[in-house]
């Protein structure tokens, strides 16, 4: 042993004083195409011999004339440079060749050519620019088979988002976000500014892991970190002015009045005083820095958001710090990250726009100006039509009213992984998440819309709504990782406990003695409070909503070429029947990289896959399996007792989605693409029926029933068409298309979506039928008019129009499928140049085969003589004839589009004469600056979510999956924004 140990001793002294006899010093920069790269390793190749880089990229190293120095820095590709002499060296690294970037899959991380699912990362210098108020906004267009739209431009309104299609017909229909590791975290919790990357799970293998929340997909978020060195300080600002597009056609007020039109003497735009130029400003902050051991950044965001429409918009502020940490000799590893986000909202009435564009031209704003003696106090100086079914002053509705939320929302998560040997690690996550929103709506004694102004009783009206949400998360999981021979595996094992709760509370009075004051701050003066039966009030609160799982998951790769991953996830859930709590959620895929056995010429990857999955959808609220109760008065005595509406079922179980999917991936020289095909069975949903009362006691209960079966296709193509040293232009496509039909139902056939008032309640135009694709629009063929009345055709042939909406599914009615809501295929073309200090990126993004209702036509464009104090639609597609109101095939549109959805144009600017700024870069965007459509409603953006009829100025809030295409009356204008930024580095 002595004599070992000596003998390691003289050949280690051997090789420092050779060493010592033929070094030189060798100093050196290691850069990238952004800058210095602080922190890089430069490692003398076949020694222990190395060092890191200064703040500044710079490094100094000792190595012989023939030594090859090995730069390695994370993200970037290593390199080997031979010395060859030299006592100055610049390195420039390259990003990760794509095979080798690492994917967040779950629980863990892979290289991208291991991944046997379909899966796509989207990292920040891909991500939309420009007006960015929404991390969702960052992602819309990038990623074939994901779907987000959100209807118009209003700030405060959610997208809704789609990967693959409709995934449930209840609850859960978005994908689940996953955000920093923590499941279910919300999007509003993370600045768009702080995002690094996101990791895009598309398919039932790479969700599985996720159990009953992945039937929709799963979107992971990474937030940025930070770099070890020197504190660096990172400004961004943005100011950019957003207008409305497309507006509706209507008629002037000239051609209103020739047009029989009531005239009362004015001349009035409304959309021109209800809108406004919306400027929106973005500040963001942060700072980053560490050494060898702990690394941190720390960030603040300051928006303040204006809408189009006055008094809409939000201001929000959020903080966020990221800190990592090494300890116990680099054996564990922790990772804390928090975020605080405070959001004042001010949700104003939306409903504005439509009452705007239905408006009498010639009507008066202010009741000084009315044709005619008007009591303009009882209004608070504005006049009214009174008399009119559903007709509101618009320039009231938003200045006089009030539509105000706020909310705070924090969240922390504390990760750890301790390596216990070489190759077992052990991991550990805990995290909380809170938030509040409250929401008041006044409206005051002389407010025409909804506040009673005009009824000698009961004026003004005030809703007060306060919501609270509480998630805990805790997991603990451990990784396995053992290599034999040219085989590596990894197995993934953990358990995971989740609790939910949620509780709210509603109050409303009214009844207030005048305008003096926004009595929404002084309710003890509703008079409301002195008579009973007139104040509403409600509350509710969840049970703990536990979910609780057991997980476990096995990566093999074999030759580095065959890749074999399975997962099983085994999940509770309270919300569930008691029979049938627990799901069983398996998953499996197999690739295998050709290339590696065909040894084809310029071909980095050639891989071909297989994944079949199966997840699970849980019901929105608690208690469906359980008997559903109603409370009954005894007349006002005092006293009151329950009553049962619904029957329990505790049989109920999860929902199921079970999806297959193949796919190729290539990778070659200036070329990549990836091609999915997938099928998808989605069965169960939880549904509430109309049950035997002689069985149940009851004639409804929640029962599963009911299947889905969606067949799709995709591709996303890249390809480098210059790539030289001063000129580089890239350019990718991609392009999704699927298909869903009913395969089984409670009915064979049903129609869903009613158009509304006024006289169109009864008129419902979304089809579904067992067999057939979903989402179909159903109504007659318009051929003509006579008489002034539409002339629908005889579609069978029988000699007779059958047309009414009772016969709607009758085998002999005259209808037939006018259109589809969902589009036939979607696709999203970006561009990226970059010459010299100048970088040009233009994104288009398209939707083509979708339809669309156009609701304000099917109301106002018929020439109605009992409508003529509301005004005209008038597109090209008017038939002045026509004078009475009846849905068909004439309102319904194709909606095809191509946008040009982003256009932003940058510039580095040298500052190398500035000694306290690293880096500056100044960038200009257009978003929506063209927009290439036959559609003459304001949007053609597909609408994939029925909300429901809003009229006589109540809020819709319904949310029907099963009846796209419906554009509503209420739906916010489209805007188009351009954006003035500057990103500096200190």
């Amino acid at each position: 042993m002595k004599k070992n140990l000596f003998t390691s001793f003289l050949m280690l002294a051997f090789m420092f004083l050779a060493q010592g006899m033929y070094a030189q010093t060798v100093n050196g920069t290691v850069t990238s195409e952004d800058g210095p790269l602080p922190g890089a390793t430069v490692v003398v190749q076949g020694t222990s011999a190395g060092t890191t880089t200064d703040f500044d990229g710079n490094f100094s190293i000792q190595a012989g004339a023939d030594d090859v120095l090995v730069v390695s820095f994370v993200g970037f590709a290593s390199q080997e440079v031979a010395v060859a002499g030299q006592d100055q060296i610049t390195v420039t690294l390259v990003a990760d060749n794509e095979l080798e970037e690492v994917v967040i899959t779950g629980y863990g991380s892979q290289r991208q050519k291991e991944v046997t699912s379909a899966v796509v990362k989207v990292e920040a210098q891909e991500f939309n620019q420009g007006a960015i108020s929404a991390p969702e906004q960052l992602l819309q267009g990038k990623v074939a088979g994901l779907q987000i739209y959100n209807k118009g431009g209003d700030p405060n309104s959610a997208a809704v988002i789609r990967l693959r299609g409709i995934s449930t017909v209840g609850a859960n229909q978005q994908p689940l976000i996953v955000i920093d590791g923590v499941i279910g975290a919300s999007l509003d919790l993370v600045d768009p500014n702080d995002i690094e990357s996101f990791n895009v799970l598309k398919d039932g293998s790479a969700a599985a892991i996720y159990g009953s929340r992945g039937s929709s997909g799963v979107i992971i978020v990474t937030t940025k970190e930070g770099k070890k060195g020197e504190t660096a300080f990172n400004y961004s600002g943005q100011v950019n002015i957003a207008q409305k597009v497309n507006s509706v056609d209507i008629m002037s007020p000239s051609e209103f009045v020739a047009a029989g039109g009531t005239n009362l003497g004015q001349q009035t735009i409304w959309l021109d005083e209800i809108t406004r130029s919306a400027v929106t400003r973005i500040h963001n902050l942060s700072a980053s820095g560490g050494n060898d051991k702990s690394t941190y950044r720390v960030s603040t965001n300051i928006r303040n958001v204006e809408g189009i429409l006055k008094n809409t918009g939000f201001d929000q502020f959020n903080t966020r710090l990221n800190y990592s940490s090494l300890l116990f000799n680099d054996k564990l590893r922790v990772d804390f990250n928090t975020s605080f986000t405070k959001k004042n909202q001010m949700n104003g009435f939306p409903q504005a726009l439509r009452y705007a564009v239905m408006a009498n031209p010639t009507m008066p704003i202010y009741g000084v100006d009315s044709p005619y003696q008007f009591n303009s106090d009882q209004f608070g100086g504005y006049f009214e039509s009174l008399g009119l079914f559903d007709s509101f002053n618009p320039v009231s509705m938003v200045e006089q009213n009030k539509n105000e939320g706020s909310g705070i929302q924090f969240n922390y998560g504390l990760d750890f992984s301790f390596s216990l040997t070489e190759s077992l690690d052990i991991n550990g996550r805990i995290a909380e998440q809170s938030a509040r929103y409250s929401n008041t709506i006044y409206y005051p004694t002389t407010s025409h819309f909804n506040g009673n102004a005009t009824s000698p009783l009961r004026k003004g009206l005030a809703e007060f709504f306060d919501a609270q949400f509480s998630s805990e998360l805790y997991e603990i999981y451990g990784d396995l990782n053992q290599s034999f021979g040219n085989t590596d595996l990894n197995i993934t094992a953990g358990y995971s406990y989740q609790q939910q709760n949620f509780k709210s509370k509603f109050l409303s009075l009214g009844d207030f003695p005048d305008n003096s004051l926004d009595f929404s701050d002084a309710i003890e003066y509703s008079q409301d409070l002195l008579n009973s039966g007139l104040v509403g009030a409600g509350s509710d609160a969840s049970p703990d909503e536990k979910i609780i799982a057991f997980f476990g998951r096995a990566n093999l790769t074999i030759d580095d070429a065959i890749f074999i991953n399975a997962s099983l996830r085994q999940e509770g859930s309270t919300k569930l029947g008691e029979d049938n709590r627990w799901g069983l959620f398996p998953s499996v895929g197999l690739g295998v990289d050709l290339n590696n056995y065909l040894n084809l010429s310029n071909v980095d990857l050639f891989k071909v896959r297989v994944g079949y999955g199966v997840t699970g959808s849980l019901p929105g609220p608690n208690g469906l399996s359980q008997p559903g109760r109603g409370l009954a008065y005894d007349g006002g005595q005092g006293g009151a007792g329950t009553f049962l509406t619904r029957a329990a079922n505790p049989d109920l179980k999860w929902e199921e989605k079970a999806e297959t999917n193949f796919g190729v991936e290539y990778v070659g020289g200036k070329l990549s693409a990836t091609v999915d095909v997938y099928t998808r069975n989605i069965k169960d949903f939880i549904l509430d029926r109309v049950v035997d009362v002689a069985e149940f006691g009851v004639d409804r209960r929640f029962e599963n029933a009911g299947e889905l079966k969606t067949t799709g296709f995709e591709a996303a193509i890249n390809y480098d068409i210059v790539d030289s040293a001063d000129f580089k232009y890239n350019m990718g496509i991609n392009f999704s298309t699927y298909k869903t039909t009913l395969e089984d139902y409670v009915l064979e056939a049903e129609m869903r979506g009613p158009l509304g008032a006024p006289g169109q309640n009864s008129t419902l135009m979304i089809r579904n039928a067992v067999g057939e694709e979903i989402g179909q629009i159903w109504g007659p063929r318009y051929e003509g008019v006579s008489g002034g009345n539409p002339v629908f055709a005889d579609i069978n042939g029988d000699g007779q129009v059958i047309a009414n909406q009772d016969a709607a599914l009758s085998e002999d009615v005259d209808m037939e499928v006018l259109g589809n809501g969902t589009p036939d295929f979607e696709m999203g073309w970006s561009n990226v140049i970059t010459f010299g200090d100048w970088t040009i990126n233009a994104f288009f993004r398209g939707a083509f085969g979708h339809s669309l209702i156009n609701t304000f036509r099917a109301f106002y464009e018929p020439r109605l003589s009992t409508q003529t104090s509301y005004n005209f639609v008038n597109t090209e597609l008017a038939v002045p004839e026509l004078t009475s109101a009846r849905f068909s095939s004439l309102y319904v549109e194709k909606a095809d589009f191509v946008k040009l959805d982003n256009l932003s144009i940058s510039r580095r600017v040298d500052v190398s004469n500035i000694s306290f700024i690293d880096a500056l870069n100044v960038q200009l965007t257009a978003q929506n600056p063209i927009i290439i459509t036959n559609y003459t409603g304001t949007d053609p953006e597909p609408n994939l979510v029925d909300r429901g009829t809003s009229d006589n100025g109540q809020i819709a809030r319904g949310s029907d999956v099963l009846a796209p295409g419906i554009d509503r009356r209420y739906n916010y204008f489209n805007t188009r924004t351009f954006t003035l930024g500057v990103n500096i580095k200190f």
